[in-house]
């Protein structure tokens, strides 16, 4: 099965763990958190401490471990290529290798590892948040912490409207580009043999149906939209209305903790 075909960034999973039922407002905030946080780690135990945060989320959200997985893939060439840079172009510590003009310092060895982390953790708590939130409850919690800025113009609900549309949109122009692909391979299409201009060459039978379909999906939803009588934000109401709870504080009490533990184990 072709990893295209497995994206898990911008879908939901339904359930009812206590990810689930936390309050979009409050994991949006802690993934924006997080996201500054995690580039205090720099030792083994920082990153570890990382690690395990974001492990025990994914077993919290109920979520199978198979399915994060398989949706990683796609990602881990643009991990391991990133690290790879680091490997080779940072000098420092003891020479572990010594190949002529392939070099791998200690200090290179370090680097590459932290910098896979860092990315690895990055994504999966970002997907985590998708996985865990409705679009729905993702537009509805990111128009509400926009909301103070409509005072000076900002639309806050068109901001959020977009930006989980665009979230939606992932997977389907993953299953999209992954059709295409084979029609393509069908026809006798080749992406695999040949050298990089032959290859890039290739990709152009992807990228213009692939376009051709985002902007014919783009205008059937703009039409849906308009057939529905939707006028944006202005007297629009909730039926249900966003409310913090315990888990929400006990979330960001986590985090807290854990942005201290950061700055102690810090060396």
């Amino acid at each position: 099965m072709s990893a295209l075909s497995n994206p898990i960034l911008g879908q939901y999973v339904p359930g009812d763990s206590s990810l689930h039922r936390m309050d979009p407002r409050a994991k949006l905030i802690y993934v924006f958190l997080f996201m500054i946080v995690v580039f205090l780690a720099n030792n083994g135990l920082t990153y570890g401490l990382l690690v395990v945060v974001t492990l025990t989320g994914l077993l919290l959200s109920g979520v199978p471990l198979l399915m994060v997985w398989r949706g990683l893939k796609p990602i881990l060439f643009l991990i391991a290529f990133t690290a790879g840079l680091h490997l080779w172009m940072t000098r420092g510590g003891e020479v572990w290798v010594d190949w002529g003009w392939f070099t791998i310092y200690e200090e290179g060895v370090i680097q590459a590892v932290m910098i896979a982390l860092r990315f690895l953790l990055l994504v999966v708590t970002g997907t985590l948040l998708t996985l865990t939130t409705s679009p729905i409850d993702l537009t509805d919690g990111l128009e509400k912490l926009l909301s103070p800025l409509t005072r000076v113009g900002v639309p806050a609900h068109e901001l959020a409207l977009m930006m989980s549309i665009a979230l939606r949109f992932i997977p389907t122009l993953w299953e999209e580009t992954d059709k295409i692909i084979k029609a393509q391979k069908a026809r006798g299409a080749s992406f695999e043999s040949g050298g990089v201009w032959k290859r890039a060459k290739g990709f152009i039978a992807i990228l213009i149906p692939l376009f051709i379909s985002s902007f014919r999906r783009a205008e059937e939803l703009a039409w849906a939209m308009e057939a529905r009588g939707y006028q944006g934000g202005v007297g629009r109401t909730k039926l249900r209305e966003l409310r913090y709870t315990r888990l929400d504080f006990l979330l960001w009490g986590v985090l807290t903790v854990v942005i201290l533990a950061l700055v102690g184990l810090r060396n």
